[in-house]
């Protein structure tokens, strides 16, 4: 099953299924009125959903054509948005271009930041940036939706509570970062709002390649019209879905509608590319003395997008222009 939800002008927007080939979607309002109200509601909802988008499959139920541009993120502000950092090439590409040192248990314990949930943009929406020399960047990334979950629980029961899985644009402003983690109490400024897919879908949607907490395809990043990272998501998620909600969960509990990052899918193989301007930056300073990648700029546009073998959009496509405010 997918989701997505329609812009009405409404500050929650209104609930969609959308067909598969994301030709089309249905209404789902009499149904849930929301994303939120869905999720809330999952174990009554959850079913009402499904039997709806089978109608939709089979032609049994009105449609209208899907235009991306006419959608909100799946959920436009969520409880909560928490992102992990679960590739750790990324972890240890980033650091070293802040000359800082990865964490001791860098292997063991996961890392973890709580960002802005309150605005979340949608698939189409602008990066709205106030001043170019902040250091604009891009991070593609794997998240997945939760439903409510009991504090203290375990890897191995972890996959009950995952509602639906999406990408994710997690702009940072990497100029920014530096002078926030100096303080010694996290950052805030240095991470804007986060960009979603068109839709969020249902785990059976992946079939084999949703595997041990882990999306087994490759997640592709085009800036300016050439692709620069077609990233494997799946083998090098060194902490899956299942470890890093453990973690999280392990002092409190989490409500339904909180979005669960996986961080910036990074491979060792430098072939595969990036999937944020950091990462190149910071191969061309080990390579070459010196970055020479410039960050985002006025105008430039950002797509991340995760195919299925067949060449099918999985979520649909985030495609943002850099402009400002």
């Amino acid at each position: 099953m997918k989701l997505a939800t329609f812009n009405d002008g409404t500050r929650d927007g209104r609930l969609l299924l959308v067909r598969r080939d994301l030709s089309s979607w249905t209404e789902a309002r009499d149904i849930a009125p929301t994303l939120q109200s869905a999720l809330d509601g999952w174990d009554t909802l959850g079913p009402q959903l499904f039997a709806r988008a089978a109608e939709l499959e089979a032609g049994r139920t009105s449609a209208t054509p899907f235009d991306a541009h006419r959608l909100m993120a799946p959920l436009p502000r969520a409880y909560e948005w928490i992102d992990g950092s679960a590739y750790l090439n990324h972890v240890i590409l980033v650091r070293k271009a802040r000359k800082a040192e990865p964490p001791a248990t860098l292997r063991t314990d996961p890392l973890v930041y709580q960002g802005g949930s309150g605005h979340l943009l949608g698939p189409t929406e602008k990066i709205s940036l106030r001043d170019e020399s902040m250091g604009c960047d891009f991070e593609s990334e794997v998240v997945v939706v939760l439903g409510d979950v009991p504090m203290g629980v375990q890897a191995a029961d972890a996959s009950r509570y995952i509602r639906l899985i999406g990408i994710a644009n997690d702009v940072s402003l990497r100029n920014l970062i530096p002078d926030e983690l100096a303080k010694g109490f996290g950052f805030l400024q240095g991470k804007p709002a986060t960009a979603f897919s068109p839709v969020f879908v249902t785990p059976d949607e992946l079939g084999a390649h949703w595997q041990d907490g882990r999306v087994h395809l490759r997640l592709q990043s085009t800036l300016n019209g050439s692709v620069v990272g077609d990233c494997d998501a799946g083998p090098a998620m060194h902490f899956s879905f299942y470890e890093l909600l453990q973690h999280v969960a392990r002092t409190r509990r989490l409500t339904a509608g909180t979005i669960l990052g996986s961080g910036t899918v990074s491979n060792e193989d430098r072939a595969r590319g990036i999937s944020c301007l950091a990462e190149r930056r910071m191969i061309e300073t080990i390579e070459e003395g010196a970055p020479r990648t410039p960050f985002m700029k006025y105008g430039d546009r950002i797509a991340i997008e995760m195919k299925l073998p067949s060449g099918e959009s999985l979520f649909g496509r985030i495609e943002q222009e850099v402009a400002a405010p």
